[in-house]
């Protein structure tokens, strides 16, 4: 009867404390622990850790309850005593266990957009991007990929294969290998990710384009007309990158060209700064025909 007793005194005292408080902030409080327990659970989800969050819940759990069930007038000091003293030793336990995960989450922390800059994420694609171009460019490779900006890609993003990975030459280079499934469509960029591969670009009419350039590059023509996208292109035929923006397509550029060109592009720009670059792109129009094939 004891026992009983004791169960059911602590669960009136804890609906007593649990009345005192605001509902609001019960609610806050609750949401609050809902969501760490998610996220930690999330975070270890298909890990060992996974398993040893369960156990040591259930393990944690089962004392917790044994002891605060003890009654109190039976002389169980000792044991909660022992069990304060248990709880540290766990806690000191886990952090050992779990070095590996908490490891990794710190990482992960300090990868957040929080800390990492625009310019940072801008300067890593473009590295990538252009790492991939030569190596694509060097072995004659062909390739086409559309870099978004202010107007959304999503019907090309769902006609392709979602990857949804950070941009890496490698990752960039493997898509396009010949033998890919998926190395013959085109590459959508979306927030400094590969959103989609596989995906299929409008083509610009053959009148618009020089004859001796192929169907990727009315592809990147295409796709340029209409939207805002920066298209990046290399030719199977003789390996030359070009880029296609606002219907303007810049052909046989070169490497540092290349970066300097998708960096002022890409880089968050306002509307003066972005009709200055028109301008210098217009201007670089007429000075090299050479290097250019304009849309009407």
């Amino acid at each position: 009867m004891g026992v009983f007793q004791s169960i059911y005194r602590y669960i009136e005292t804890y609906l007593h404390r649990l009345s005192t408080y605001s509902l609001w902030v019960v609610v806050v409080e609750m949401l609050m622990i809902g969501l760490v327990v998610w996220w930690v659970m999330r975070f270890l989800r298909g890990t060992r850790g996974a398993r040893l969050v369960k156990g040591a819940a259930l393990l944690l759990g089962t004392l917790y309850v044994g002891v605060q069930l003890l009654p109190k007038s039976y002389g169980f000091e000792r044991i909660q005593f022992l069990y304060g003293n248990f709880l540290v030793v766990v806690f000191a336990a886990m952090i050992v266990a779990f070095q590996p995960e908490l490891r990794r989450a710190l990482i992960q922390i300090g990868q957040t957009k929080l800390f990492r800059t625009v310019r940072g994420e801008l300067e890593a694609m473009v590295d990538s991007l252009v790492d991939s171009a030569a190596f694509l460019s060097r072995n004659k490779i062909g390739a086409v990929l559309a870099i978004e900006r202010s107007v959304g890609l999503g019907t090309l993003v769902t006609s392709g294969t979602p990857v949804d990975a950070r941009v890496t030459s490698s990752l960039i280079n493997t898509i396009f290998y010949p033998g890919s499934p998926l190395h013959d469509m085109g590459v959508v960029i979306r927030n400094s990710r590969v959103a989609a591969a596989g995906c299929q670009f409008p083509l610009a009419e053959s009148e618009e384009v020089d004859a001796s350039l192929g169907s990727r590059h009315r592809a990147a023509l295409g796709l340029s007309q209409d939207t805002d996208a920066v298209v990046l292109v290399v030719s199977e035929e003789t390996g030359r990158v070009s880029v296609a923006v606002e219907g303007r397509l810049y052909v046989d550029l070169e490497i540092e060209g290349l970066r300097e060109m998708l960096t002022g592009l890409l880089k968050p720009t306002t509307l003066l700064q972005r009709r200055r670059r028109d301008e210098d792109l217009s201007e670089s129009n007429d000075d090299s025909d050479s290097h250019e094939q304009e849309t009407p």
